[in-house]
């Protein structure tokens, strides 16, 4: 079986952006331009394709990352041409929620994804969740193109939004397009490289008819060209010498020099128009073609030899050994669990079986689909650059990687970040009990930042979640999918602890009973954790997890190798149960060393429960403290109420941080603690006759002041 598209002509990209910039409303236009589907589905009707879940529809949001595949012809090739299959692109499309409570789904996507278009709202510019966003792509090394959407709104402003793409995202922004009029003047876009104007007509805008640059428009169509070929020499000696001596550049040259700009992360082109009134998405398709790169121009990817422990890689080619990162699981009501994958390098089939390196285990692969949001379409086999759905994959879980047995490798984990809300939950009736594990089970598989666990002192169940509305989801899921009736207590805050200094302390655990007795003798040292150096990374005796680090410095052997790893784990449980109110300590270097041993005495659990009590012993020493999350907040208000939010927000230990204007609203940027953000929502909207709006994301973890860490501490007892 061979593939149906080269490699060149495959783009992996996401559609990113804040709530409500539009990009739903962007992926269903792509839909039906690339002729994947004949109806465009609008948000405000609840029939998208992309938003397919019940909860989506209903809410009008995006909850869950949805894989389309489409293919795209270039506008600027001939009509014979278009009919060509040899001449098409193939899509591979992930568009990604806005809510900051799903910010997990545009982290995993960003992670497989070779390119992103970025949609803002042409109104209110760069907002918090494009700022995370912008930021995960960053760090994820994607390259991006701009899309300011939402033109034909009133008080749209494209130069007001492309600042903001400059003070708040990067300097490395440059106008690839101007629009002609804005708010209900809005009719298409100027193309900067070609000098060309371009509005649409047809059936819902699907023939882009290129004009001449109206007169009105010239003088700042060629200023802006000015400085956007500027921006594209820079990047090319010969060229930027052409240019200086006055030569005119070929347009094709500029292309080129852009492309390769844009995939080295060196320049962002900013394109503009309004996906809901049919302007100016043809024209981002094709800047996906021209700029965004095909998995043949993305660097190898780079993994652990999990025999060696050495860095290895794998090119993008079919020739390859197989080499895939599973990115998403999902459960499918008619088909159950699908492991969503990108391939990196290599092919598989179905039938055949596929090995996980993160477990060490094989599981036989039954069907493998392509994904069209909820639709599936089987395929046979899968090849290098693309992104697919495995069937029936029982212990595949998101991050695994899977690869050749023979050439084994193990691919960079995603990091996902913290829940920092929690509530208790228990099911209605006896019936419900047994149902509620397995849905919970699902769902925290299907999603990272959603944990669970039980509470050691009163055996309920406590879930944990990024927000309000991610829980609410999720509560709501299980009710729809799984028909689990549950009650659910008030959300609460998910402390942490950690220490302030440096303390330490020996326990040794000796207990003799007839027979064999126990032995354990540790002596630990603990302190704050620092950032990770280079020269640590490289220590065979340093083991260094999320918010923990272990030091094995044992000299001579006084306790034997094989009791080490119990020491490490008594230290970690220790962790979990906290010293001043019970919640899990972070952020602790810890290290062993000394003890001693019993020849017959001594046991793993001896050691374990040795180190567990020295730690507690030694924690309680250094100066502990309660952590809470602080939330970046950015409330946007008319005017005349600003003195009551900022007045609000002061009462609620909030540090406010700036202010700014936007399209007639003032704009109040602050840090406020989680605790005092409950409800908050529905206060600004009874405080400001329901004209202001909030946004709330997950900053830092701080210490609690100390009347407040008063109180914590009385309501858990």
């Amino acid at each position: 079986m061979q593939r149906d598209y080269p490699l060149d002509k495959v783009r992996n990209f996401g559609i990113i952006a804040h709530i409500d910039a539009g990009k739903t409303t962007v992926s269903e236009r792509i839909l039906f331009y690339t002729g994947s589907q004949h109806k465009i589905g609008e948000v405000h009707e609840g029939e998208t394709t992309t938003d397919w879940m019940e909860q989506e529809r209903e809410r009008g949001i995006t909850i869950t990352a949805a894989a389309v595949t489409c293919f795209w012809a270039p506008t600027y090739f001939s009509n014979e041409d278009k009919k060509n299959k040899d001449k098409k692109y193939r899509f591979n499309i992930i568009d990604t929620p806005g809510h900051i409570d799903f910010t997990v789904e545009v982290k995993r996507s960003m992670r497989v994804l070779d390119g992103a278009v970025c949609v803002f709202d042409g109104v209110a510019g760069v907002e918090p969740q494009s700022e995370t966003n912008w930021r995960y792509a960053e760090e994820a090394l994607v390259p991006r193109l701009c899309f300011i959407n939402k033109l034909d709104r009133t008080g749209a402003n494209f130069e007001k939004s492309f600042k903001s793409i400059l003070d708040r995202l990067s300097k490395k922004a440059v106008r690839m397009q101007i629009p002609i009029g804005e708010e209900d003047k809005h009719e298409g876009q100027i193309d900067l490289l070609k000098m060309k104007a371009y509005k649409y007509e047809g059936q819902l805008g699907s023939d882009v008819i290129e004009i001449d640059i109206p007169e009105h428009l010239k003088a700042e169509a060629e200023k802006y060209r000015g400085e956007l070929i500027e921006k594209i020499v820079e990047n090319d000696e010969e060229m930027m010498n052409k240019y200086l001596a006055g030569e005119e550049i070929a347009p094709e040259d500029l292309i080129k020099i852009l492309r390769e700009a844009v995939i080295a992360n060196k320049i962002f082109p900013v394109f503009c128009g309004s996906a809901l009134k049919n302007k100016g998405v043809q024209l981002i398709l094709d800047a996906v073609v021209d700029f965004l790169p095909s998995p043949l121009d993305m660097p190898a990817i780079k993994g652990i030899d999990p025999k060696t422990e050495e860095e290895i890689e794998r090119h993008p080619s079919d020739d390859e050994p197989f080499a895939a990162l599973a990115f998403k699981l999902q459960v499918d009501p008619f088909v159950g669990q699908l492991t969503f994958f990108r391939v990196y390098s290599g092919t598989i089939e179905s039938g055949s079986y596929i090995y996980n390196a993160t477990t060490g285990e094989k599981e036989r692969l039954g069907r493998i689909v392509r994904l069209q949001a909820d639709q599936r379409e089987e395929v046979k086999k899968v090849f290098t650059g693309e992104i697919a759905a495995a069937v029936g994959l029982k212990n595949a879980k998101t991050s695994h990687t899977f690869c050749d047995e023979n050439n084994p490798i193990i691919l960079e984990e995603i990091v996902f970040p913290e829940p920092v809300i929690s509530l208790r939950i228990e099911p209605k009736t006896k019936a419900d009990q047994e149902k509620m594990g397995m849905a919970l089970k699902r769902l925290s598989d299907e999603d990272p930042t959603f944990r669970i666990k039980s509470d050691i002192d009163t055996g309920e169940t406590v879930i944990s979640g990024m927000g309000e509305l991610h829980l609410d989801i999720i509560v709501d899921r299980m009710k729809r999918e799984f028909n689990v009736e549950a009650n659910v207590g008030a959300p609460q805050v998910s402390y942490k602890e950690t220490i302030t200094g440096t303390a330490e302390a020996e326990t040794k655990y000796i207990k003799q009973t007839g027979g064999k007795g126990q032995y354990g003798h540790v002596k630990l040292n603990i302190k704050p954790l620092e950032p990770e150096d280079e020269s640590k990374k490289k220590q065979k005796n340093v083991h260094r997890s999320e918010g923990f680090e272990f030091i094995d410095s044992i000299k001579g052997g006084v306790i034997p190798s094989e009791f080490i790893p119990a020491v490490e784990k008594g230290v970690k449980e220790a962790m979990e149960r906290g010293i001043v109110a019970g919640y899990r300590l972070t952020d602790i270097s810890c290290e062993l060393t000394f003890g001693s041993y019993h020849d017959v005495d001594s046991s793993e659990i001896a050691y374990k429960i040795a180190a567990s009590q020295a730690f507690q012993e030694a924690a309680k020493k250094a100066r502990p403290v309660i952590l809470e999350p602080i939330m970046k907040l950015e409330v946007v208000v008319p005017e005349q109420f600003m003195g009551d939010i900022t007045g609000n927000l002061s009462s609620k230990r909030g540090l406010i941080e700036g202010m700014d204007d936007r399209a007639g609203l003032k704009v109040v940027r602050a840090k406020v603690p989680l605790s005092e953000l409950f409800g908050y929502v529905t206060t600004l909207r009874s405080m400001t006759e329901g004209r202001g709006s909030a946004n709330i994301e997950f900053d830092h973890y701080a210490i609690v002041p100390a009347n407040v860490a008063l109180a914590i501490v009385e309501a858990r007892k």
